[in-house]
């Protein structure tokens, strides 16, 4: 009969906590949209079962379909987190004064992006920036993608004196995320294009680039990006010591079957200044207000 009891209160007690933990107010987060969405949705779906092990409240995933809906979910509270590129982390900081950048993965600290073009175009890989992409059709990914649009067109700006991508290529496109520049690329409908190095390793081991149709041409030099950002309110509507407890939370992820969707080996600290550089770049393009 006791050992009855026991089993009966701890199911009262383990439903009461679940109860209690439902009672509490989800804690929602997005991504920018930044590749293929069946991996995107794969991978944060993860991640929310992971947190809501971590910070004991319930929490969800928003997909959304562009860079600048991540940004203005955060800046509209319909998220209080969010894994945004080096540029649309600055945007959404701008916008919502108090919110911190506060993990990023270890291989963000000094990312790159890789141009790549059509093997018909008949240029070949360089460590020396590649002029010859000059007068190609080109296809930057989404408008507001660091890797895939603010770097590399510096560096492009850089290699033309100045001269605006429409001025050195025939035609330029915006694919919408690197997934797709690949797919644009490989198919002929761009010569050239440009995206983010971690997404072409990663559809180069799912199988998706034919290497006989599309290759690396170049490696762009470092610079920050991707980062987890977070609502400075965060405690005033989940409680005190809420954002110490998602820090740690991120920074503790081991899981192999996460890292490895984000390509990233572990997360570590980062904060606002990581991302002067890219803040500097978007200012100068006039990217930002």
């Amino acid at each position: 009969m006791r050992r009855f009891l026991g089993i009966v209160t701890g199911l009262v007690v383990g439903f009461a906590g679940a109860a209690a933990a439902q009672d509490k107010p989800p804690f929602v987060f997005t991504a920018i949209p930044d590749q293929d969405e069946t991996r995107l949705v794969q991978r944060f779906t993860k991640v929310a079962d992971y947190l809501q092990g971590k910070l004991g409240v319930p929490v969800k995933y928003l997909p959304v379909k562009s860079y600048p809906a991540a940004v203005t979910a955060f800046s509209n509270n319909q998220v209080q987190l969010a894994w945004f590129g080096g540029f649309t982390g600055v945007q959404a900081r701008k916008q919502v004064p108090g919110s911190d950048a506060i993990a990023q993965g270890a291989e963000d600290v000094a990312f790159k992006s890789y141009i790549i073009a059509n093997v018909s175009t008949g240029l070949k890989a360089s460590k020396e920036f590649p002029k010859g992409i000059a007068g190609k059709t080109f296809s930057f990914g989404a408008r507001a993608s660091t890797s895939g649009r603010l770097m590399p067109e510096h560096f492009i700006r850089e290699a033309f004196s100045g001269r605006m991508p429409e001025e050195v290529f025939s035609r330029v496109g915006f694919s919408g995320d690197h997934s797709r520049t690949i797919q644009v690329v490989q198919s002929g409908a761009y010569e050239v294009g440009v995206l983010d190095y971690t997404v072409w390793d990663t559809e180069k081991k799912a199988g998706k680039i034919d290497e006989t149709k599309v290759q690396v041409l170049w490696e762009t030099p470092t610079f920050p990006d991707y980062q987890w950002t977070v609502r400075g309110d965060v405690d005033a509507v989940h409680g005190a010591g809420f954002k110490a407890k998602l820090v740690a939370a991120l920074l503790a992820i081991d899981d192999p079957a996460i890292l490895t969707q984000f390509a990233r080996s572990k997360f570590i600290p980062a904060k606002n200044s990581d991302y002067t550089p890219i803040e500097e770049v978007a200012k100068a393009a006039n990217l930002l207000n």
